[in-house]
């Protein structure tokens, strides 16, 4: 078995580590990763991988060094547990490994939840592993873009649903910095999906025309254009770049107009995060699977994932036209994207498509 070990205290320092198959314990099942996107958000992962538990999914023998987790499929190749079957192929949460093994608990038609120790007490949206011929959102046609998309959209969909259904006020405009990442223009398709919300992008100088080409924001503004923000009506600043000192730029700039300032990610993730002092709303971390949990109690799971499911595929066909998959394989190809993707050298309308 090889993993992809990354250094957690310095992202860069990488390396594929060979370990033998240990036999496939009882009660256990082996999946042999197929293929995987990578994203700024795998960036985001290593960056709180201690914080937010992260690292603690896929452990790595040198505790020194972690194993990132990415979304993909995988197929089962040997199993010991009853109801999962070798040949099943399964979408969820993986290591940039060739195989990794599991303990298959809650096992029902449509999927299993990891119940491994190490796994315990980890958020359940994490631990749960979709079997592809009962998933009512697999579409063949539309792998890459499930790979690429799915958890993000699920996390555009769940800002969107706080911003707009749950939140008090209610904003009418919505400003989202790091505008170009794959789940800021999940975000943005919500919001233009549902009408009558002003969208405004904050980006860099080189993915402005970009960001304008994808038709999903009303107004796109660079961060040098920070301090002559203006907004119509209330408010909300949606973060994904993870920079302090814009984060106070646009705090000033819209002042009593902001309602909410919701911090998602950490794009800028070398950049200095040292608080630094704003007017009220101070920001607030907006955490997935704790909201994702509310809402499914609130409004039932069942009527929760059908309207983000039908809201997902929408995007699928959408983001065709701006994010085109590139696929590569291999060792060599996955330490290249890594590294890429740390550096922020991947283009915006490129998907990383990456199978070991």
């Amino acid at each position: 078995m090889t993993d992809f070990l990354i250094r957690r205290d310095d992202l860069r320092d990488v390396h594929w580590a060979v370990q033998p198959l240990p036999p496939l314990a009882p009660g256990h099942a082996r999946l042999k990763v197929e293929a995987f996107a990578l994203t700024a958000n795998n960036v985001t992962y290593a960056t709180f991988g201690e914080a937010m538990k992260y690292w603690s999914f896929f452990p790595a023998a040198d505790p020194a060094f972690g194993r990132v987790p990415v979304w993909g499929f995988a197929t089962v190749t040997e199993s010991n547990a009853e109801g999962v079957e070798p040949g099943q192929r399964v979408y969820g949460y993986l290591p940039i490994s060739d195989a990794f093994d599991v303990q298959p608990v809650n096992i029902s038609k449509a999927s299993f939840v990891d119940g491994a120790a190490h796994r315990q007490g980890l958020a359940p949206i994490y631990n749960t592993y979709i079997f592809t011929a009962a998933d009512p959102s697999y579409d063949a046609a539309f792998e890459a873009q499930q790979m690429l998309f799915r958890p993000l959209f699920t996390t555009g969909w769940m800002i969107d649903d706080t911003l707009m259904e749950t939140g008090d006020p209610i904003p009418e405009t919505v400003v989202i910095s790091s505008a170009s990442s794959k789940t800021a223009m999940a975000l943005a398709h919500c919001l233009k999906q549902r009408g009558g919300v002003d969208t405004v992008a904050l980006t860099s100088p080189g993915n402005k025309d970009f960001v304008e080409s994808t038709g999903l924001y009303g107004r796109v503004r660079t961060y040098d254009d920070v301090d002559r923000l203006h907004a119509r009506g209330l408010t909300a600043f949606v973060d994904f770049l993870g920079r302090p000192t814009l984060t106070a730029d646009v705090h000033n700039a819209l002042r009593d107009r902001l309602v909410r300032s919701l911090v998602i990610g950490v794009t800028d993730w070398e950049g200095n995060r040292a608080p630094v002092p704003l007017p009220d709303p101070q920001p607030e971390f907006f955490f997935v699977p704790t909201y994702a949990a509310e809402r499914a109690k609130a409004l039932g799971a069942d009527v929760l994932n059908a309207r983000l499911g039908q809201s997902l595929m929408s995007f699928y066909r959408a983001s065709k036209d701006f994010v085109t998959p590139q696929m590569a394989n291999g060792h060599d190809a996955i330490t290249g994207a890594w590294q890429e993707t740390l550096e922020a050298k991947v283009s915006p309308g490129m998907g990383l498509i990456l199978a070991p």
